[in-house]
């Protein structure tokens, strides 16, 4: 059944406003502009993002969703998966950000705006071990672009924690992928969008 409602988490200290973000809002707006977008600003509490997801497809009918997270947001988008059972790409996506955001604990500026900023609170650690998954349900329905070059996440950790998905390793990259342009249309091919 294709696609009919998309959503997109941005990463750790990112926003809307990131390349990928903006790149798959507009593929999605030009190319399939019936189908429902939604890429929310994150509030740093995971227990409060997780209850703005929750808002957000409440009404989504689950065999016709799909998520889209990158990092932290791909560690998002695994737990509304699990959750719902819908299709997910995941670009880097962090695995344990318990243990790898405990050293941002205090204030952080945002990515595309530094004067704007949030704290990151030391509570906000347990509120991430609560959204830990097991292993995948069903990883057919799991899609990772994983780049061997990521200066911030293992890619080996990365790619053990989908076993069964397919995932697309890139020998080089990095965790942004600056280079996504390429994907993008793996990326909507697995959507499969309507």
């Amino acid at each position: 059944m294709d696609t009919g409602h998309l959503l997109y988490l941005h990463g750790f200290r990112s926003s809307p406003q990131s390349f990928k973000a903006r790149r798959m809002a507009a593929e999605v707006a030009r190319r399939h502009p019936q189908v429902t977008w939604a890429c929310p600003q994150l509030p740093p509490s995971p227990r409060a993002a997780a209850a703005l997801l929750d808002q957000i497809i409440a009404g989504w009918p689950r065999e016709r969703m799909a998520v889209v997270g990158s990092s932290l947001g791909g560690f998002y988008a695994t737990w509304v998966a699990e959750e719902t059972g819908c299709r997910a790409v995941l670009l880097n996506p962090a695995i344990d950000p318990a243990r790898d955001l405990a050293r941002h604990i205090g204030e952080q500026a945002a990515w595309h705006d530094p004067a704007e900023h949030f704290y990151f609170a030391p509570e906000y650690i347990e509120e991430l071990r609560a959204l830990q998954r097991g292993p995948i349900a069903q990883p057919e329905r799991y899609f990772a672009i994983i780049a061997k070059g990521d200066e911030v996440l293992d890619w080996r950790e990365m790619a053990g924690r989908y076993p069964g998905a397919q995932i697309k390793l890139l020998e080089h990259g990095d965790h942004a992928l600056s280079d996504f342009d390429p994907h993008l249309e793996d990326v909507l091919a697995f959507l499969r969008l309507a």
